[in-house]
Order: C-alpha cells, then structure tokens, then sequence
C-alpha cells in the first residue's frame, strides 16, 4: 500500500510545468540521510528546471517518513510517498516510477553513497546532442572505484561475474544504483522482488539498449546497509531469481505485426523490428 502527500498549492505549479524526468529514491530508515542527498540532488541539477524528485519511504519506522514530508512541505519540486510496510527496495523503485511525471526516470540508493553529481553525466548521455539515441532504453552507473569492505566488494564482484555469464547482458555492475531509464521501459517489465538487480537484462530483453557510464561511489556517512546482501546471499539468495530472468530471456518473441489495407508492416511492426534490432546489438 502507497500513501502519498496530498497535492498542495506548489504541486499544481509543478503540475503546470514541463517536467522531462523524475528522480526516484527509495529508502528504509534513512533520517539522518534524507535531507543532505535531497540537497545534493538539487544542487547537482540546479542549472535545470524540468525535473521532480520522488523519495519512496519503504514502511520506515525511525523518523525517515516525517522528515520526507517536512521537506515535501518545503520544496516545490520533492514528492513524498510512502509504504504502510516495509516492501523491498524493487518495490520502492516501482511505486516511484509508477508515480513519476517524467518520461524518464533517473534512480539512485538512498544512502548517499551514490554521487548525485553524476546524474548530469548519465542524462546527457541519455538524451546525447539533440534527444535520446534510436533505440536507447538505459543508461546504467558502473561504479569504477567502491568505497565498501571487501566482504562487499567480493561478493559484488562473485554475483556479478556468475550474472553476467549466465544473461550475457554486458553489464560489469549491475548493482549500482545510479541509473537513466525510460518510464515507459520499466513499467512494461514484469515486476519482482529483487527485479532492481537485473534491470539491464530485463531492458535488453525487452528490445532496448543499454549503455554504461562510470560513477563515483562514496563511503556512507551515517547509518548502516538495510537493503544489501552478503557474498552468500547473492549467491543462493538469489538463485531463483537469476533462472527466473533466464527463463523470461529464452520466451521473448518479436512478432512483426501487419493491419489490414495498408501497404505493409505498420508502426507497430517497424518499432518491433528496430527494437529486436537493438536488443542483439546491446
């Protein structure tokens, strides 16, 4: 269940304008966290004006949620929402996306070790010189230097390596949090829990492309990792999860589609065969 802020006077004049992406946090007992990364976000896209920030508190029970409507109550572009119960980070991300006003989403962890000021660096890559690419679905952080123990940093590499070989989706660091993707894209994907750490296979299975950017990661400050898994965790915790997403890889098809009294493949057909285009080329 989503309990989400009542709209206010400040909602309607966002309401009003022209919003192209959204940003969706989802967290879980992050107070002391919340408010210094909503500042950094906003810091880190303050020559823009056409975006929104969502932070999706997932059932929290240390103050996260009442901090996340003070700064609702203060800043014209933050939305609040919230989990009766604690979901699952995938759960907060879809809940956010569902919600979100833009046609592309821009998502990142709520603990701050994921530098907001590289979100610009993924949106113009996303939306390149004069809009986004033919074809482009997502555009995934690779963390180039983490800032965890080696417990982390082992197991992050040891899950990544055995996902990467069995989808085969190119992907060096699925687990990072920073991503730009569209709305669209995401909300046709079928939803799971833990589905966040396999969203570029699920992109490119659904026809898009994926492209990867290097990121920042930083220590975290305050606090302590709700969401993350030990090494045996990733590698049995979510086993079934990795057959799943290979089972949904191996039944995607690609019908090309014809209507008829028209002189061949509508639309409908060409988007599906550029896609299918783009998934072998991603």
């Amino acid at each position: 269940m989503v309990r989400a802020r009542p709209p206010s006077s400040q909602d309607t004049s966002m309401n009003q304008s022209r919003i192209t992406f959204s940003v969706v946090v989802p967290v879980y007992n992050e107070a002391d966290n919340v408010a210094p990364l909503a500042g950094e976000i906003m810091a880190a896209l303050a020559d823009r004006s056409d975006y929104e920030i969502i932070f999706v508190d997932d059932g929290s029970d240390d103050g996260t949620g009442a901090r996340l409507d003070t700064l609702a109550q203060e800043h014209a572009r933050f939305r609040a929402l919230h989990h009766r119960d604690n979901c699952g980070q995938s759960a907060g991300i879809w809940s956010g996306v569902g919600h979100a006003r833009g046609a592309w989403i821009v998502t990142l962890d709520g603990d701050g070790q994921n530098d907001p000021a590289d979100i610009p660096a993924l949106l113009a890559r996303a939306f390149g010189g004069g809009g986004p690419p033919p074809g482009l679905a997502m555009v995934a952080g690779v963390r180039a230097k983490r800032a965890d123990n080696w417990v982390r940093r082992l197991s992050s590499r040891v899950a990544n390596r055995i996902r990467s070989r069995l989808l085969r989706d190119d992907t060096p660091d699925t687990g990072c949090g920073l991503k730009v993707f569209r709305r669209d894209a995401f909300l046709a994907l079928p939803f799971f829990d833990h589905m966040h750490r396999f969203l570029p296979a699920l992109i490119q299975r659904g026809g898009g492309q994926v492209v990867h950017v290097e990121v920042s990661h930083r220590p975290r400050q305050t606090g302590e990792s709700k969401y993350g898994l030990g090494i045996r965790s990733r590698l049995w915790a979510g086993i079934l999860d990795l057959l799943g997403v290979m089972w949904l890889q191996r039944r995607a098809v690609w019908p090309e589609v014809t209507e008829a009294g028209s002189d061949g493949p509508g639309p409908a057909a060409a988007m599906d065969r550029g896609d299918a285009e783009n998934k072998d080329e991603a």
